[in-house]
C-alpha cells in the first residue's frame, strides 16, 4: 500500500509539473495568439467573406455571391495588372537571382577589403523601400539623371525611363537588382558551406572552371536557390511601393500592378468587396506557383547526405 500510496503522488506531482509547464508555455504564448487572431486570421477571414459582398463598410453591403470574381475576370484593367505583376515577377526574380549568385561567386574569392565589399552590397537591401524609390525617381531623371547623364557622355541619348510606356516597367525590373544583397548573402553562406574536396575531386578528373561549377557549385547550392527563388517571387507578386511612389502605375497604366490596383479599388474608390476579391486572387496565385516550385524541387534541389530515388 505504501509503494503504490507513493507511485500515486509521483504521478500527482508530474501531472501538476506539466500541467503547470504547458500554462507557462501558453502564457508565453499569449500575446503572439492575441495578435495573430485579432490583426492576421480575423483581418484574413473578414476580407473572404468581404470579397462576396458588394460593399464600401459605410452606407451599404450587398451580397453578390461570385459576383466580384465574374467582375474581376471582365475587367480589362484588373487583366492588365495581372499580366504586369507577372511580366515583372517572372523577369526580375530570375535576373535578380543571377545577379545575387554572381556577386556572391565575386564576393567567396581572395580580394583586398573583402568584409568592406560584402557591406557595400548588403547595405542597400536593409533601405526603405520609399527612400529607395525617392533616390531612383532621380537616377531615373531624364534630362538630369545619372544613368542619362552617363550615357551622353559616350554619345548615347538615353530613354525617358519611367516617364515612358515602354520603358517604365523595364525601369523597375533594373531597379529591382538594387536590393539583391539579402539574396547574396545567402548565397555567399552557401558557397562557404560547400566542402572543398568536391572541387579537388573534379578538378583531379578534369573538370573544367565551367564544368565543377555547374556539377559542383549549383546542386550544392540549390537548396539555398529553392528558398531565395520563392520567397522572391512571393514578394515579385506583391510589388507596390515602386509603381505607387515613382509613377503611381503610369504612364498609361504601363506599371500598374495587382497591389496598387487593389489599393485603388479599396482605398480611393471605396470598393472593399470587389479589393478583397483581387487580394484572394492574388493569393492563390502566389500559393500556385508556391506549391508548384514546392512540388519540382524533388527533380532540382539535392540535400547533402539524401538518398534520391532515380
Amino acid at each position: 500500500m505504501a509503494a503504490q500510496s507513493s507511485l500515486v503522488d509521483f504521478v500527482k506531482r508530474r501531472f501538476t509539473q506539466r500541467t503547470e509547464d504547458v500554462l507557462t508555455a501558453y502564457l508565453c504564448l499569449l500575446p503572439w495568439i492575441i495578435g495573430f487572431l485579432a490583426f492576421t486570421l480575423g483581418p484574413l477571414v473578414f476580407s473572404l467573406v468581404l470579397s462576396f459582398f458588394q460593399a464600401d463598410l459605410f452606407t451599404r453591403n450587398v451580397f453578390v455571391g461570385l459576383g466580384n470574381y465574374v467582375d474581376l475576370v471582365q475587367d480589362p484593367l484588373f487583366l492588365k495588372s495581372l499580366r504586369i505583376t507577372a511580366i515583372y515577377a517572372f523577369v526580375s526574380v530570375p535576373l535578380g537571382a543571377a545577379t545575387a549568385l554572381a556577386v556572391a561567386l565575386l564576393l567567396n574569392q581572395k580580394v583586398v577589403g573583402l568584409g568592406v565589399w560584402r557591406t557595400v552590397y548588403y547595405l542597400p537591401s536593409v533601405i526603405s523601400g520609399v527612400a529607395v524609390a525617392v533616390l531612383w525617381l532621380q537616377i531615373f531623371n531624364p534630362r538630369m539623371g545619372l544613368i542619362n547623364s552617363a550615357l551622353k557622355v559616350v554619345g548615347i541619348e538615353g530613354p525617358s525611363w519611367i516617364f515612358d510606356s515602354t520603358w517604365a516597367l523595364p525601369s523597375l525590373i533594373i531597379m529591382s537588382l538594387w536590393a539583391v544583397g539579402a539574396n547574396m548573402l545567402l548565397y555567399l553562406a552557401g558557397l562557404q558551406g560547400i566542402p572543398t574536396y568536391l572541387y579537388e575531386a573534379a578538378k583531379i578528373d578534369g573538370a573544367s572552371v565551367w564544368r565543377r561549377f555547374w556539377h559542383v557549385t549549383i546542386p550544392m547550392l540549390s537548396p539555398t536557390i529553392f528558398f531565395n527563388v520563392v520567397i522572391s517571387l512571393i514578394a515579385a507578386f506583391q510589388f507596390f511601393t515602386q509603381s505607387f511612389i515613382m509613377t503611381n502605375g503610369g504612364p498609361n497604366n504601363s506599371t500598374l500592378s495587382m497591389v496598387l490596383f487593389l489599393y485603388r479599388k479599396a482605398f480611393q474608390q471605396t470598393r472593399f468587396g470587389y479589393a478583397s476579391a483581387v487580394a484572394w486572387v492574388l493569393f492563390a496565385i502566389i500559393i500556385c506557383f508556391t506549391l508548384l516550385f514546392i512540388r519540382s524541387s524533388s527533380l532540382w534541389v539535392y540535400y547533402a547526405g539524401e538518398e534520391r530515388n532515380e
